[in-house]
């Protein structure tokens, strides 16, 4: 990847976290909220000029979760329709300062710095998209490339990128943390569980 590519992450934390019975993204995994753990994974990327996290239910306590970081917040309209209103409010609020956005799900703990990394090394510049796998299985971190963030105003319902991404997009391998999210309650636990 060139340095001279402006890139910025983007964490999708604006749902209400119905199926977790809660607001999930405020849930701890090893002792803080999952949020401030996602966002950390891209803030601690020099290659990473802006990040930002998407708001819409528990805004104030998502903003509160953050407010030692150096984060963009970034509000969401309608953040009930689901992860696709997350993704148009973010690529919009971003795309005129970016080359591509990598996209993380607050919901994945065990997405970490290196898998970001690896993601970002394979972007050339040319590729519309990069998708971390797993054993084939798509996951996240995902990078969007500039062609792509009209496409993205396009997206509706409680669904990410994948429908936007075609035959140029390269995949990578990430670990099986690329593809595990959390649910429920117990789903985090057994993460938790997972890394010791």
């Amino acid at each position: 990847m060139s340095s001279e590519l402006r890139i910025s992450g983007l964490v999708l934390a604006a749902g209400s976290g119905e199926r977790f019975g809660g607001p999930k993204q405020l849930a701890e995994f090893d002792g803080e909220p999952l949020v401030l753990r996602a966002a950390r994974q891209l803030l601690y990327l020099a290659a990473i000029q802006k990040v930002a996290v998407t708001v819409g239910a528990q805004a104030d306590a998502v903003e509160s979760a953050l407010a030692e970081t150096e984060v963009e917040l970034i509000p969401v309209a309608g953040w009930e329709e689901g992860m696709a209103a997350s993704l148009r409010a973010g690529i919009a609020a971003l795309r005129d300062s970016s080359d591509a956005v990598v996209v993380t799900l607050a919901d994945q703990p065990l997405v970490t710095t290196d898998m970001v990394a690896v993601v970002l090394d394979a972007w050339d510049g040319e590729a519309s998209a990069v998708r971390a796998v797993h054993d084939g299985i798509p996951g996240h971190p995902v990078l969007i490339g500039s062609r792509l963030f009209d496409s993205v105003d396009g997206l509706s319902g409680d669904v990410g990128a994948k429908a936007l991404l075609g035959t140029d997009t390269l995949s990578v391998e990430c670990g099986r943390g690329s593809i595990l999210d959390a649910d429920t309650p117990q789903q985090l636990d057994d993460l938790l569980g997972s890394t010791g």
